[in-house]
Formats: C-alpha cells, structure tokens, sequence
C-alpha cells in the first residue's frame, strides 16, 4: 500500500482527514471549463483511489492470464487473486461461505440473473412479486418482464410524501399468492434508507424470499447479509470506489444450488458431452465465460481501501456533509427538496419551480460543479412526486464543505440568472 494511503489510514482514529482521503484520488486535481472539479455525483458513480487503479493495472502489467485450470504460473497467480477477492467481498457482508458470491457485470445483471433463473422455477400464474416505488428501473423491469411472462402480478409499495415506505400498505399487500420480495436498500433518487430487516421479518414470516437492490447502500452502509437475514442481495463495484463492470450477486446456498445457470459457456461446467452437461459447483455454476477478471480484483482493492477507512467512519462524515448541504440549501428561493426521510444517506435531490434541472446541471458544470440531472432511472418516483426530474448532488467519502459552499453559490447565481 502507498504511503499516502497508509498516512490516512493510520491517522484515521485520531480525526477524518479528509485532505488526505482526496490525495488518493487522482481525478480530483482535475479541472473543469478551468475551475477545479466539484464532483458530485457519487450516486451515479464515485472515483477511484490510487489503490485501485495500481492494483488494476498490476493484473495487466504483471500477471495477465485467463484464470482456473491453468497450470503456469501466471494463470495460478491470477486466478488466486481473483479467488481472494471473492473473500475479501465475503467478509465483507459476512456471507457464510465464499460460494454465496457471485461475480457479475452489477447489480443490473444480478437482479436480472434472479429473475431469469430463481423467478422462472418458482413463480407462476396468479402469483405476486412485490416491489417499492422508489426502484431504480433495474428492480422493476425484469419483475415486470417475468410477470408478463408468467402472467403473475407485480405489486408496489407505496411511500408518503417524505419519501418513505409506508410499512402499513406494505403488510397488507402479503397474501398468499406472494412469491417474492424485491427492495432497494437505499433510494438513489431520494436517499432514504429503508427499514429492510424489518421487512424481511415479515416477510419470512409468510416463507417469502427477499431480495435487496445495495447498489446505494454498499458505500455508505455496513451490510451483514447473515444479520439482515436476507435471501439475496446485489451492488456494483463502480458505487464502491472500484471499477465499472463489475458486481456482486449473494444468495444463500440452498437458492443458489436450486437454481438453473443464468448462462451457458465455459467455467460453469464440469462435464459436456453432446447428450448432455454436468453443471459445475457454487459459484462458478454462474460465472460462465471469461469474467472480467481485473475488475474483481479492483473490487477486492477498493474494498480494502473503504474498510481502512471504516464504513462508519465514513457515513458518519457523510451525514454531517448532508445536513450542511441541506440546511444550506433550504432558504434557496422556489427550491424543493425531494426525500426528506428521517433515514438518509447523502443524496440531496431538489427542483426549483422555475428552473429546468438540465439548465440547472449545465450551468453548474460550467462552475466546475458536476451532479446529476433526470430521472435517474426512476420515472415511476418522479410521477409520484408530480416533476418530470430532480437535480441530484451526491457526497462520497472525499466531499467537503467548500464544496458544497461552492455548489450553493453556483445555484444562487442560477437563480440569478434566471429570476
């Protein structure tokens, strides 16, 4: 590890440095039309330290080889690293074994892997597969596609005005024609942290899987999937400081080995003959082809940075940055913050009554200031709310509160501007 790196993490019980944390990542000397760079737009994805980008291009500079049943040495040395990072994700939610992870493309494709393989054996016609309204896109639409295909319903949980579930409607909604229950751990658009352990409770209650969408929690939260108790869950290694193209699918055994492989190819086999295919065991029953080997391996690096660190650490510089930026923002003429939860992570979405949100990300960015505009994959959130989109600043571990001060004069001046 670095020396910089080891400086922040050594010093890490005495104070956050965050000066130091932004050293490590070299994106942030950035400039933009001029200005430094004000990046916030974590949500959509956060930057990468030092850590992982040497760790990354080490794979490729030093032992780039395809992994498993290679016997030469450099084979054997990417396919341990590959396996180690498998570990260190285990860890890191405190799954029970490594064969309840599974490497993917991200979340999207975990959920989708789901849905193609766990729905298909288990749900059929009249029955109902619940969902919230505050899903991204990539927790509706295979739902949706396997109800259209098994004539099955999909059902949605209704949230208040403040962004949050109401737990009511929800335990009303459970019948026993309910199947399946797939939840966002915490709102991309909105930032509201859902009470998941509690709906899992119910839940298995009624013997029904849950499936949480961690995408936005992973980096903000810490995660035990055997305390949470959950059936499976999915993130993405680009929301947690590490590389894009990568994810993460866990499921307990007993589902996984149930279930039929999401893909067919080579490494999720262990006999082909023309008649018929032997599948291979947990988790490489689901890893068919070459996988995106460095991509796991930055995971693994990025994970290892952030626990450095500490996630607690880390969430709770997070939450002061959120309270300051809303707080600063509140007194902004015709401003509205979306998601007001009582439980939030850093998400601070807004609409001004007279600005398009566009207008408002275009011209911030000409400030150096880059967040979010649109619907952020959630249009069904954004009828909800009566806006056609939001502007979204998001904070990562690196932010600070000049740059929410400059991001506050940038909507001032927008404000200005546009009366």
């Amino acid at each position: 590890m670095h020396t910089k790196t080891a400086a922040v993490f050594t010093q890490n019980n005495k104070r956050y440095d965050v000066e130091k944390i932004r050293n490590d990542f070299p994106i942030l000397k950035t400039t933009v039309h001029g200005k430094p760079l004000v990046y916030l737009d974590n949500a959509a994805t956060t930057q990468k330290p030092q850590y992982v980008i040497d760790k990354e291009n080490n794979y490729y500079k030093k032992y780039n080889a395809n992994i498993h049943r290679g016997v030469h040495a450099l084979s054997q040395e990417a396919t341990e690293a590959f396996e180690e990072s498998r570990i260190i994700v285990k860890k890191f939610i405190n799954a029970l074994g490594k064969n309840e992870i599974i490497f993917t493309r991200g979340t999207t494709e975990s959920v989708n892997l789901v849905a193609s393989t766990y729905g298909r054996e288990n749900i059929n016609e009249g029955d109902e597969i619940i969902i919230s309204h505050m899903e991204h896109h990539s927790n509706i639409v295979p739902w949706q596609m396997l109800c259209q295909e098994k004539n099955s319903k999909l059902r949605v949980i209704p949230i208040n005005d403040d962004g949050e579930l109401i737990f009511e409607e929800f335990e009303k909604m459970i019948n026993k024609r309910t199947k399946f229950i797939s939840v966002v751990h915490a709102s991309n658009s909105l930032g509201t942290v859902n009470p998941v352990k509690k709906i899992i409770d119910l839940a298995h209650s009624h013997n029904i899987p849950v499936m949480l969408d961690a995408a936005q929690a992973v980096n903000h939260l810490p995660i035990d999937v055997q305390e949470l108790d959950c059936d499976f869950l999915a993130f993405s290694g680009h929301k947690l400081y590490g590389p894009t193209g990568i994810g993460i699918l866990y499921g307990k055994v007993n589902h996984l080995d149930a279930m039929p492989p999401y893909m067919g190819g080579g490494d999720m086999i262990s006999k082909v003959t023309f008649e018929e295919t032997t599948y291979n065991e947990l988790p490489h029953k689901f890893e068919a082809g070459t996988p995106h080997i460095s991509g796991a391996i930055g995971l693994g690096a990025a994970i290892e940075y952030i626990e450095k660190i500490g996630l607690e650490n880390i969430a709770r510089y997070e939450n002061e940055l959120l309270i300051y930026a809303t707080e600063a923002v509140s007194d902004l003429t015709g401003l509205r913050i979306i998601g007001t939860a009582k439980e939030k992570i850093s998400v601070l979405s807004f609409h001004f009554e007279n600005v398009h949100p566009h207008d408002v990300g275009t011209f911030l960015d000409f400030e150096g200031v880059a967040i979010r505009t649109g619907h952020h994959c959630t249009q069904p959130l954004m009828k909800r709310f009566n806006i056609p989109a939001t502007s979204r600043a998001s904070f990562g571990m690196y932010n600070t509160k000049e740059e929410v001060d400059l991001l506050v004069a940038g909507l001032k001046k927008i404000l200005e501007v546009f009366g």
